[in-house]
């Protein structure tokens, strides 16, 4: 059973994807409408995704308070501990080949306090599944010292739902590879 508030943005990104304007199952960027995230707006993140790694565009005012620094243009990467960053580089490819929420459960601080961060895919204005709309529900209030560091530590990362896009084959006809 996921935190109440990641279950709440896997049901409005799933009513967003059922909409008739969303194109393969992954709703564009301008539907999200903001206030419908209310008060775990600040506990949103905004990332493009040109690469392989996501880049943070925003972030809300909780996140940079957790992670003590602002955010903006920093590789999503760069939040989590090297040893977990395989694991969200995964999740990240997994929410935007497969259409659909991705829950990582994580440790933060020295306590091991619990978090889920829910990812989400969203198109830019191209039209191309390139961003990621990300939340942050902690299991309970964090508190990390000053000196603690503030890099999370992955421990599972969870698809939501059935795929909505079918995963990507090879076939070989005479001998050519074709996707």
């Amino acid at each position: 059973m996921f935190h109440p508030d990641t279950q709440f943005l896997i049901d409005h990104w799933t009513g967003l994807s059922r909409r008739a304007d969303a194109r393969a199952g992954i709703p564009a960027r301008a539907v999200v409408d903001p206030a419908a995230l209310g008060l775990r707006l600040p506990r949103v993140f905004m990332a493009d995704r040109p690469g392989e790694d996501a880049v943070v565009r925003l972030a809300g005012g909780w996140i940079e308070d957790f992670h003590g620094e602002h955010l903006k243009e920093q590789p999503l990467l760069s939040l989590w501990r090297p040893g977990s960053r395989p694991l969200i580089a995964a999740a990240q490819t997994q929410a935007l080949r497969e259409a659909r929420p991705v829950v990582v459960v994580a440790l933060a601080g020295q306590r091991a306090a619990q978090i889920e961060i829910t990812l989400v895919p969203l198109r830019g204005p191209s039209g191309e599944p390139d961003r990621i709309l990300g939340l942050y529900a902690p299991a309970a209030t964090l508190s990390l010292a000053r000196d603690e560091s503030r890099l999370l530590t992955a421990r599972v990362s969870i698809g939501v739902g059935e795929p909505a896009r079918a995963p990507l084959s090879l076939a070989a006809v005479h001998g050519r590879r074709l996707a």
